[in-house]
Parts: C-alpha cells; structure tokens; sequence
C-alpha cells in the first residue's frame, strides 16, 4: 500500500517495493551504516528515483526493511500451519526466526542509528512474535505434540538465546542442531 494514499500498490510497483526491501535488508547487513542507497537500488534492479521515491529516506528505508521481515516472518505461521503438522510448522518457524534474527543481526548498526533518531522499529515486534508463537504451540498442545505447560514467552527466550549464540550465518548448523534440541524439549512424547 502507499503510505499517501492507502491504495494498494500496482503489481509491478509492488514488487519493486519487495526487492527494494529484501536487498536492504542485504546491504545493511554486509555494510552497516556504510551501505548506500545507489547499491541498494542496483542490487533492487530498480534506479535510484524507484527507491527514493518508494523510501525517500535512508531511516524510513531501514525501518520499512525491518518491518517487513518481522511482518514476514509473523505472517508465515498460518501458512505454516495450513501446510504441515503442528510440530513440523513450529520446527518451520523457528528456523526463519533464527533467518530473522540473522539478518536483524547484520542490521544492528542501522537499526541502532534509527533509535538514536528517534525512531523505534520495535513498537509492537515482541507482541506479534509472541501472537505467532501462541498460534504455533496452541495447533502443537490440540494436536497432543506439544507439551501442555509451555508458554509463548518461555519458547521465544529459547528461541532469542539460540539467536544470541548462533545467530550468524556460520553458525548455522548449531543454531539448526539448538533447534532441534528445544523442539525435543517440547514433545509429548520424550523418551
């Protein structure tokens, strides 16, 4: 949708706007505060009047950027549950939490900078995570998969202590094996 407006983007403008996001996210996360807007339009395959006029400013850039991840990575778990068994959706999940972190991660420098603005991209991030998680572990807790006495709140301090200590792309394999180990935890069915 335009910010102006409200309407929804055309298809094609949309879809600018969606690479615009994902190459930020990128660049920000390999340069920090030293990534610039030309290269981040160029990794976009969009010119540079694409990219101002969709985020005029570097700040309302990495904002946007954030937000979508965190938009994203909230809005796959009905899809996740539509598409698999609730522990594998839960399990399916927390690895894009842990792509989410990551690339939150890269970002902290920007993002940082945007605070010290006066900007917070977080209003309302712990909230929407924790409303994903709750759907997730609900569908695992009906289903008899999940242990009954796990709460949202426990399962995304798990979840940000893995992201904490694994959280950078070479530490992938530990982050997935930490995964694993804490879905375990929450079976029904431990040996």
């Amino acid at each position: 949708m335009t910010r102006e407006t409200g309407r929804p983007l055309r298809a094609d403008a949309q879809r600018n706007r969606d690479k615009i996001l994902s190459a930020a996210v990128r660049v920000f996360a390999e340069d920090g505060l030293e990534a610039h807007m030309e290269r981040i339009a160029r990794e976009a395959g969009v010119g540079s009047g694409t990219l101002y006029r969709n985020f005029p400013t570097r700040e309302v850039l990495i904002e946007a950027a954030y937000r979508n991840e965190l938009i994203r990575l909230c809005d796959a778990a009905p899809d996740l549950l539509a598409a698999l068994a609730p522990r594998e959706a839960l399990r399916a999940w927390a690895g894009r939490f842990i792509d989410y972190a990551t690339a939150k991660l890269g970002m902290a420098d920007a993002l940082r900078a945007l605070v010290e603005s006066g900007v917070n991209p977080y209003v309302q991030s712990h909230e929407m995570m924790l409303a994903a998680l709750t759907s997730l572990l609900d569908a695992g807790i009906e289903a008899g998969t999940i242990r009954p006495d796990i709460v949202a709140t426990d399962m995304f301090a798990a979840l940000a202590g893995i992201a904490l200590t694994s959280g950078k792309p070479e530490q992938r394999e530990q982050a997935e094996r930490l995964l694993d180990l804490i879905l375990d935890g929450l079976s029904t069915n431990r040996r």
